[in-house]
């Protein structure tokens, strides 16, 4: 099953270098990946969003979502897998970004894209495309720029959408429990 894995990676890495690089598409993934590094643009979001009192609580929860994807993924899954990444394994692959010192498997750009996007499109369905779109370029550009196989990729984008379900989770069991204290003391 490791080797299928490996050879559906492999296959999907070697048409990307081999049939869709160019200078033009080169800079827009150097720019979704940027976007994505250390989850910038999702903070920034939930900065704007904590600003704003009417929005406070989504801001809160899209930075609850990206932490425990964060503590997940980087925290715990990558040191238990330690996936080499791939331009690793193929010296002929001329990397357009700087070498990740972390391990491959999940994609923490990922992780934090899928997450953020899944609490954002719940509360502002009208822009859902738009997050979603940005958060699978995101994505996308990781194996684009050879740092991650398409395998870290789908698992950072189940982590993503699991740590927002544990995020929506969690603050519905607050709000249970605030509603209950705050009926027992009238």
């Amino acid at each position: 099953m490791v080797t299928l894995i490996y050879k559906f990676d492999e296959y999907i890495l070697s048409y990307i270098a081999n049939n869709m690089h160019n200078q033009i598409l080169d800079k827009v993934m150097i720019a979704f990946t940027s976007l994505g590094n250390k989850g910038l643009i999702w903070i920034a979001i939930s900065i704007v969003l904590i600003a704003s009192k009417k929005y406070r609580k989504v801001g809160i929860m899209v930075l609850t979502a990206i932490i425990i994807g964060s503590i997940l993924g980087e925290g715990l899954i990558k040191h238990i897998v330690k996936r080499t990444r791939p331009f690793y394994f193929d010296p002929t692959i001329k990397l357009l970004v700087a070498k990740p010192a972390s391990y491959s498997f999940p994609s923490g750009h990922t992780t934090a894209s899928f997450a953020a996007a899944s609490i954002l499109s719940r509360y502002f369905k009208k822009y859902a495309p738009v997050i979603f779109t940005v958060a699978i370029l995101i994505a996308f550009s990781r194996i684009y720029l050879y740092v991650h196989y398409p395998t870290d990729v789908l698992a950072g984008i189940v982590l993503g959408l699991v740590s927002s379900k544990i995020t929506i989770y969690l603050f519905k069991r607050i709000k249970s429990y605030l509603l209950k204290k705050l009926k027992s003391s009238i």
